[in-house]
């Protein structure tokens, strides 16, 4: 999908260096990367907004370097971290009517598309709301809509959870988990919040000092402490918890990413398990 020397604007240093990246259909994956690692970079290329030196950017085999349009034409959207970089429209129903309005869509169509959209997260009633009376949360959901309502075959979202309360945070995800996934759009997320990548990726690609360093399972990913630290990252705190009561266990890298929790509840599973067989008579 992505093959290229470099990533970045002619005449400053390059965002992101020697990225390569294919995504599988339906595939859920998160990229991880502190802050200026190039995250946003890379989203960015993939749906043209960003040039790509020396290669090539496809999806669903069509070239899309430097071109937005072919790159929604061909199935891409994306959903900015600042909501208010992306809502134009007057209020949520004519914002999110702009995207299907511009494939061509038959009136009716449209609007059916962005009725499913705007019902799918929980915003319906919000339809006539003029955008400037929203909540921050309100209008994260509002752009996501407006991307929905074009049915993309890939989805990606830049820092989504950026600014949400806890609760805000795992609702977010859910509505991200219904939208994604086989059947549905692939889905390429951006994010350095560690404890949440879990609850809806089985892969990760990790950034730092602006290139690819890893690519792999989540959990094999998150049992490699030093590579984390290097990217300005940790393990999810189930894992954290989990590593630190076994430091002195001798395992190699595969035992100890094959047996490591990245959620409370695969935690708590983990230790019952554990209690169980200690408490079995020899």
């Amino acid at each position: 999908m992505l093959d290229c020397e470099s990533i970045g604007y002619p005449g400053a240093p390059p965002a992101l260096r020697q990225p390569t990246l294919t995504l599988r259909h339906g595939e859920r994956v998160a990229v991880l990367g502190g802050n200026g690692a190039g995250k946003t970079a890379l989203l960015k290329a993939l749906v043209g907004l960003l040039p790509a030196r020396g290669g090539s950017v496809q999806i669903a085999g069509i070239d899309v370097r430097g071109e937005p349009a072919r790159a929604v034409s061909a199935g891409a959207g994306l959903v900015f971290q600042n909501p208010d970089d992306q809502l134009f429209g007057a209020t949520v129903w004519e914002d999110a009517l702009f995207g299907p309005h511009n494939q061509g869509l038959a009136p009716d169509e449209s609007a059916r598309r962005v009725e499913q959209a705007l019902s799918e997260l929980g915003i319906l009633q919000l339809r006539d709301r003029p955008i400037d009376a929203l909540s921050f949360g309100e209008k994260k959901r509002a752009s996501l809509a407006g991307v929905l309502a074009m049915r993309p075959s890939l989805l990606l979202l830049d820092e989504p959870t950026a600014g949400l309360d806890p609760q805000g945070e795992l609702s977010f995800i859910e509505l991200i988990e219904r939208s994604s996934g086989p059947g549905r759009a692939t889905l390429l997320l951006a994010t350095h919040a560690v404890d949440l990548v879990p609850l809806f990726a089985e892969r990760v690609i990790l950034l730092a000092d602006r290139r690819i360093v890893a690519d792999g399972p989540a959990r094999e990913i998150f049992a490699q402490g030093e590579l984390l630290r290097s990217a300005s990252l940790r393990a999810p705190w189930a894992a954290e918890l989990w590593l630190r009561l076994h430091e002195r266990a001798p395992a190699g890298n595969a035992t100890r990413a094959a047996r490591l929790p990245l959620t409370l509840a695969d935690a708590a599973e983990r230790f019952r398990l554990r209690s169980d067989a200690e408490a079995r008579p020899a």
